[in-house]
């Protein structure tokens, strides 16, 4: 037997019913907030993911020749792909540009709990504005998503890069090394970057001091911490986030993000139900657009990391509604089948949603069938019903059942839905 590849699984009905049920509510949020949706390639040239991120990342890549002998790799995460776009067919237009979108991304990892090589990714990148203002809007827009999938335990790590990126150059690491410091900085990996710091010629105490600075974590009192234009920013960011109601949240200097672009303010959301691979969201300010052929434009933007929020989700205790058909159709006899099937078309047109027993079972076993399917209402089909114009109507959940007529039957399922 065939089974689906390592780290990539098959959603089955009800799974897939609940994951468009909660892609809905970030769709409707991001939309709430002014963002309009885009879509971009399940592939790439892999030099936008190398221009992105460096060659070490092609160790992550699914990357492939095409027939064409071009280098091609599946997207790991959509933000490169995104201000490629902007670069290609929006760079002329307005500015700010808000959009969101959501696909699958790709990784070769060791597959864990909440972390597979296919994955799904919900983002918003806010284009061509670099204000405390719109850090705080990408922010609030995040906290918004994640408060509309029902998540009841979430915290919101605010930081910014300047900060650290400032205090590396000031102990003698080199510019082109301060990448490989940060991405040591941003999982505490301190053991790591001890003999790498020292190898550049910085003392302990510099050290002990940096790796004190990752540590800086509190309310809005640590803010009086944060010197020069850094602190300046993120109090004006804290306070713009106030005005729109958001409070809960830390502020973190210790929030990294490993990447290079970042350029100002960063961001994290973790949910403690997930334990020790608790991040659920990430973003911040950055430039790319640059790397790409374009003109270098500031933007913020954010990640939700999807499978892992509903895994978040399920560890709290969530639960799910599934929404069923509204009714099953089934037949009394054989002679009636050719108008049953009549029946549940009308109930389609009519924005009903219905089904038919197309198995030819025994009452009792039809009616456990619709059961199963979590059909509302049975219409139940008789000859000598239909002498009268009429079905059976039966309520699913306390097995009371009315004769209703064939032209009032939609009708009469539409009003019983909306009580």
């Amino acid at each position: 037997m065939i089974q689906c590849p390592r780290g990539t699984r098959d959603f089955l009905p009800d799974e897939m019913e609940r994951r468009r049920f909660y892609e809905g509510k970030l769709r409707e949020t991001a939309r709430t907030f002014g963002f309009r949706e885009v879509e971009t390639p399940i592939f790439e040239d892999s030099e936008l993911f190398i221009l992105r991120s460096g060659p070490n990342v092609l160790k992550e890549l699914y990357e492939f020749k095409d027939k064409g002998d071009r280098s091609i790799a599946l997207r790991p995460e959509m933000t490169a792909p995104v201000i490629r776009m902007f670069v290609n067919n929006m760079s002329n237009e307005p500015k700010p540009i808000k959009v969101f979108y959501f696909g699958q991304c790709f990784r070769y990892e060791r597959p864990q709990s909440g972390r597979y090589r296919e994955f799904f990714q919900f983002g918003a990148e806010i284009i061509g504005s670099a204000t405390p203002q719109t850090d705080a809007e990408a922010i609030a827009t995040a906290s918004a998503m994640l408060k509309s999938l029902g998540l009841k335990d979430y915290r919101l790590r605010i930081g910014h890069i300047g900060v650290l990126r400032q205090r590396i150059a000031d102990i003698g690491v080199p510019k082109e090394r301060t990448a490989e410091v940060l991405q040591k900085l941003d999982k505490k990996l301190y053991d790591e970057a001890r003999p790498i710091l020292a190898d550049m010629g910085v003392s302990d105490a510099d050290m002990e001091a940096l790796f004190e600075l990752t540590e800086t974590v509190g309310g809005t009192e640590v803010l009086d911490r944060v010197p020069g234009e850094a602190g300046d920013w993120l109090r004006q960011v804290v306070s713009y986030l106030d005005a729109m109601g958001v409070r809960d949240l830390e502020i973190d200097l210790g929030v990294v993000r490993g990447l290079d672009y970042y350029t100002g303010m960063v961001f994290e959301a973790e949910a403690p139900a997930l334990g020790a691979e608790k991040q659920i969201c990430g973003g911040g300010s950055y430039t790319l657009s640059e790397l790409f052929g374009g003109e270098k434009v500031f933007s913020t933007g954010f990640a939700v990391g999807f499978d892992r929020a509903l895994l978040a989700l399920e560890k709290e205790g969530s639960s799910y509604d599934f929404d069923g058909i509204d009714a099953y159709v089934l037949c009394v006899s054989d002679d009636v089948r050719v108008k049953a099937a009549e029946i549940a078309a009308s109930l389609r047109t009519a924005g009903v949603s219905a089904d038919i027993d197309f198995m030819d079972r025994k009452m009792a076993k039809a009616l456990k069938f619709a059961s199963s399917a979590r059909a509302r209402y049975a219409v139940i089909v008789g000859a000598r019903e239909l002498e009268e114009g009429c079905v059976t109507l039966r309520n699913m959940a306390t097995g009371e059942q009315t004769q209703v007529e064939i032209d009032a039957l939609a009708g009469a399922i539409v009003r019983a839905r909306a009580h």
